[in-house]
């Protein structure tokens, strides 16, 4: 009698959530059914890996709006199985050899501190990769779950043409990979308290693709309520490759490469990419337009379409003040334009060939002659009478960061500002080991910090730590400065809080001042970027070409 009496109180202790007796594993009972994790013995944290948060559809419909998670009556084992979403594997760098990809790859992973806490704060980190590569377990967040008490949420959302095809039509509406990362926020608000976690306290992280992804769904009427901060490192919703100019025209261009010629016809093309195989698409992958773009990215939606994503382009929201304004971490790299160095080879000297060919895929001109009058006053402006070459490297760098990373970014936030939002945060990172940080050129190296460095540096991004080395007692006290900072954000809505040993930092106001400078010395400075801000806003307030949505799609003709 007594055995069974026992039987079924570990029955119900496991139901109800508690450690089992060997303390390394823990059940959770959630809305989907109970969820079984496991203790990380390094970390003294629980892991919950491969959670399915909604359903990608298949077939015909793979296009389209995620489909609702499953249940189950039977505990989920939740290991890790190396679920990613369909991408090109040769040019992805991410990947380790132990990922598979399957269609249906709309999973999520849960961090949790051993403790029986309740009501935790939540980070939902929005994993980058250009919009064409990535997932959510490329990177760790261990270390920052250990120290700082908070649950960290990481997951997988449908990536390149899976996630971003936009004709306007019924089975490729647009914005599926954004969709999904809505529904990963609705299993948030529905699931995490059952892990531990508070959906009343809810902050969205992301870095580069994630970065843009975050700040797009700060403007989704989509994801009203679902989240309360948010901390975009290095993308911002307006970046040139952050939100598809001609969404139709690039699906055109694209079909043409498989020898698909009958773009003309929406249905044919809807047809084309709806039953050819996704693996002929996941197998071209380019990453070096010179442009400033990189693939299939979100796109304006028709507002025909039922619950689109975005309706209108993201200058004209912010223009209209008509989102959701919430406090905002907000800043990038001095030096975001090292991602391009791997090209300096060849387009130094493209570049003193015809510079035209670099300016920024959002810019649209009356002319060729007016193109090249823009594009040689902003060689001018970056490289003055020099050519592009070893002696201006530094100036290559600066374009690349600016017309991608930071003039977007900061014309971004000076709306955010102008539509009433008094609580942006803005910081410049910066930091450099002693000796330098290699460009990818050569031997050259630089004083500065490369694309989503701040990210790195706070959690565990194995990928990019580079040849390795121990981290000088500097670069640890950086991390901690930069853990401490954003853990203070997630809590109290302020990066730095009364009586903290930092500077005190205050939200951004006119002119992009103050920012944080946060490298060798962190000290509270004035605007960030000004000139060069200044002198792109002139730019684009003649020439920026705002995104449109694809045009409707004529009736389709009825089968006799």
């Amino acid at each position: 009698m007594w055995k069974t009496c026992y039987f079924l109180f570990m029955v119900l202790t496991c139901i109800n959530g508690d450690t089992d007796n060997s303390n390394e594993v823990k059940i959770v009972k959630t809305p989907q059914g109970p969820v079984r994790g496991y203790r990380d013995p390094d970390y003294n944290i629980f892991i919950f890996k491969n959670i399915p948060y909604a359903t990608a559809p298949t077939g015909k419909y793979r296009f389209t709006a995620p489909l609702p998670a499953p249940a189950w009556l039977d505990t989920f084992d939740a290991v890790d199985n190396g679920t990613i979403c369909p991408q090109n594997a040769d040019k992805n760098m991410l990947r380790t050899g132990r990922e598979q990809e399957a269609e249906n790859c709309l999973i999520a992973n849960v961090y949790v501190p051993n403790t029986k806490v309740k009501k935790l704060p939540v980070v939902v980190y929005v994993h980058g990769g250009g919009f064409q590569i990535g997932y959510g377990a490329v990177f760790t967040p261990k270390q920052f779950v250990k120290n700082k008490q908070v649950i960290e949420v990481t997951f997988n959302y449908r990536l390149a043409v899976h996630g971003f095809l936009c004709l306007g039509t019924e089975l490729a509406p647009g914005n599926a990979g954004m969709k999904d990362q809505v529904a990963l926020l609705r299993w948030v608000k529905k699931n995490i308290a059952s892990y531990g976690g508070n959906p009343e306290d809810v902050t969205i992280v992301g870095s580069s693709a994630g970065s843009a992804s975050v700040d797009l769904l700060l403007l989704s009427p989509a994801a009203k309520g679902l989240f309360h901060r948010a901390i975009p490192e290095s993308g911002t919703n307006i970046a040139p490759w952050a939100i598809e100019v001609d969404p139709l025209e690039k699906a055109k261009k694209f079909a043409k490469l498989f020898n698909f010629t009958n773009v003309d016809d929406t249905y044919a093309l809807e047809n084309f990419y709806t039953t050819s195989p996704l693996e002929l698409f996941t197998s071209y992958l380019k990453l070096d337009e010179k442009d400033s773009t990189f693939g299939f990215a979100p796109c304006v939606e028709r507002a025909a379409i039922e619950e689109g994503f975005i309706t209108d382009s993201p200058l004209n929201i912010l223009k209209s003040g008509k989102f959701t304004k919430v406090p905002l971490l907000y800043g990038f790299a001095n030096m975001e334009g090292l991602i391009r160095m791997i090209f300096f080879e060849t387009w130094k000297d493209d570049m003193n060939k015809k510079f035209s060919d670099f300016l920024p895929a959002d810019l649209i001109f009356d002319n060729e002659e007016q193109k090249e009058e823009v594009a040689t006053n902003v060689k001018q402006f970056y490289f003055g009478d020099q050519p592009v070459g070893v002696d201006t490297m530094l100036a290559y760098i600066d374009y690349f960061s600016d017309v991608m990373f930071g003039y977007p970014a900061l014309r971004s936030l000076k709306l955010q500002k102008e539509a009433g939002n008094n609580k942006i945060y803005l910081y410049e990172y910066s930091f450099a080991e002693k000796g330098g940080n290699p460009t990818g050129y050569k031997d050259y190296t630089v004083n500065g910090a490369n694309h989503c460095a701040q990210s790195t540096a706070i959690l565990d991004w194995p990928f990019f730590l580079g040849p390795e080395r121990e981290a000088s007692e500097e670069y640890k006290e950086m991390k901690k400065i930069l853990s401490d900072t954003w853990h203070n954000f997630i809590t109290t809505d302020k990066p730095v809080p009364p009586g903290s040993s930092l500077p005190a930092w205050p939200p951004m106001g006119e002119a992009w001042s103050p920012h944080m400078s946060l490298g060798r010395v962190v000290e509270l400075r004035g605007s960030l970027l000004e000139e060069r801000a200044r002198f792109w806003d002139d730019i684009y307030q003649l020439y920026y070409r705002n995104p449109v949505p694809p045009p409707s799609p004529p009736a389709r003709h009825q089968e006799l």
